[in-house]
This record gives C-alpha cells, structure tokens and sequence, in this order.
C-alpha cells in the first residue's frame, strides 16, 4: 500500500475513534427535544406550550455553533445534525403546530385540503431552504441569508399561536391571517430575497454606553408582553427584509437608466 494512502487511512481511523464532541452536540439534541416536544404538546392542545418550546429550541440553536466556536470543538457531523435538528424544530415544529391550532379548522368551511398544503409548504420549504443554505454556505455572502431563516419563519408562526393563545384567540377565528402567513413565510424562506445576517456584528468590539442602555431598554420591552413583541418582532424582521430587496431593485434599475 501506497505512504500517503496508508497515512490517509491511518488519520481515517483516527479520527472515527475519537467520537462526536460532547458539549455542543448535547445541546444541539436539546433543541432537537424542545421541536419533539412542540409538536407532542401541539396535539394534546397545549399551544402556548408547543410555541414557548419552539422559542427554547431557537435559542439553543443559537448557542450550540457559538459554543462548538468557543471550545474548538465544531465537526462536519455537528454541521449536519445541527441542520437536522433545524428541520425538526423550524421545518415540522411550526407547521404541525400551527396545523392543529389553526389550519385544521379549514375543514369546517370545506377547504381542508388547503390547510394541509399550507403546513406542507411550510415544511417543505424549510427543507429546501435549508438544503441550499448548507450547499452554498462556503460561497454564500456572510452579511446577508439568501431567503428568509427557518428560525425566524418558524418565529413568525409560533410568535402568532402565542400572542393569539394569550389575548384569549382561537385559532379559528384567525383561520385565514395563520394561512396566509404559513404559506408567505414559506415562500420567502425559498425566495431570493436578502435578511441581514447579523454575522458580521462583533460583540468584542468597545461601544458607547449609551448602546448598553438601548439593550436594557430592549430588554425590558420585551419583559412587558413577551408573546406579542417576538411575533411582531419577527413579522418586521420578515417584512423588513422584503422592503429591503424591493428598494435595492429600485435604486438599480433607476442606475440603469441613469447610465443609459
């Protein structure tokens, strides 16, 4: 046998002996439990349950790739089970959800195949875009997502079943605003259309003390109404994005005719 296939087999087998990292992928399986558990809490009829336990999936989401960065201890299979894990939490979670808080309504008014094909859509969708997002990520531009995040998607429709569980509304009586906006945020997820990232923010940078009180200020905010002020804040986060792509093709196409 060849040096350098013998050497290549040798840190082959090496490597498959040392396992999976611990600490990251643990939490990556805690998130993939807080998904389980909304859709169990979701057919029980527990909703604010099932949209609180999204939200806990998203924050764990974001700590798994931040501690893997910080302890070096990012792997391609933590790559793959964290995209894994999205699909369950942001992909199955919130369409399932929203299905049977609202969506399956849509059967009393003799369209119960649209209520289906909405939360279809939904997940099919989050399974696309995160499938071109995994494909892409080595060429993709690091200050912007092409397509709006599962996990602002999925923050969209749990944000809506708390905020409407809360104010003491059926997802009946809102049938029609939970299908339009599954379908939507479906379509932008699989769209062309530009969501600032965030990535490029550096939280080790010094900033003036007033940022520090615009922080608490959030904070508090948010401590106010908390069902009420995710769901608006991702709705605006998805908008935003929307209004962003349409002004940028605008001010193009004005340079066009500018040059011609």
């Amino acid at each position: 046998m060849p040096e350098n296939e013998s050497s290549n087999l040798e840190n082959n087998l090496q490597k498959s002996r040392r396992g999976i990292y611990l600490l990251p992928n643990m939490i990556t399986t805690a998130g993939m439990f807080s998904g389980f558990y909304a859709i169990v809490a979701a057919m029980d009829g527990r909703f604010e349950a099932a949209a609180v336990a999204i939200f806990i999936a998203m924050v764990l989401d974001g700590l798994d790739g931040r501690v893997a960065r910080l302890t070096k201890t990012q792997s391609d299979f933590g790559v793959q089970y964290d995209s894994l894990s999205d699909m369950v939490c942001f992909g199955l979670a919130p369409a399932l959800v929203v299905y049977e808080w609202s969506l399956i309504s849509m059967v009393s008014l003799g369209w119960a195949k649209l209520g289906w094909l909405a939360a279809f859509i939904y997940a099919a969708s989050a399974a696309l875009r995160l499938a071109r997002f995994n494909s892409q990520v080595a060429t993709a531009e690091k200050a912007y997502f092409r397509g709006l995040p599962s996990p602002s998607a999925a923050g969209v429709l749990a944000g809506l079943v708390w905020a409407a569980t809360d104010i003491g509304l059926t997802g009946e009586s809102v049938v029609y605003v939970a299908f339009v906006l599954t379908i939507s945020m479906g379509l932008l997820m699989v769209s062309n259309i530009r969501y600032y990232s965030f990535k490029e923010f550096n939280f080790k940078n010094r900033v003036p003390f007033v940022a520090i009180l615009v922080v608490v200020l959030l904070y508090a905010f948010a401590s106010i109404d908390p069902p009420k002020v995710l769901f608006l804040g991702f709705l605006i986060y998805a908008i935003f994005g929307v209004i962003y792509t349409l002004l940028g093709l605008r001010n193009r196409r004005r340079a066009r005719m500018r040059g011609e």
